[in-house]
């Protein structure tokens, strides 16, 4: 996901931990019947997160500073691509879906 899609607030004071934010991958990995391989943290410049066809996510450690909100979108269009490798309109109806439901 593009750092295009940065959101219109300011990052929090305080960082996420990780095993809380792993867990958090892992609690929608499990919702939407996905299997990630590995997810690890990295700074990105131009990304807020990537997947690899290998199963591998990618997280921007800027990321926990994000809002909740904001990082669940980010998490869900990430395990997403492990269903559908693309942006057609069936990923699209799939995270408005799931997003949607969440709220």
């Amino acid at each position: 996901m593009k750092k295009s899609a940065t959101p219109d607030w300011e990052p929090l004071e305080e960082t996420v931990p990780f095993d809380l934010f792993k867990a958090e991958v892992q609690a929608w990995a499990q919702r939407l019947e996905v299997t990630p391989h590995e997810i690890h943290l990295r700074p990105m410049k131009r990304k807020w997160a990537s997947c690899s066809s290998r199963g591998r996510l990618t997280f921007d450690t800027e990321l926990l500073r994000q809002p909740a909100e904001f990082r669940r979108e980010v998490i869900v269009h990430e395990l997403l691509h492990l269903k559908v490798p693309n942006h057609g309109p069936l990923f699209k109806a799939l995270l408005r879906a799931y997003l949607a439901s969440d709220s």
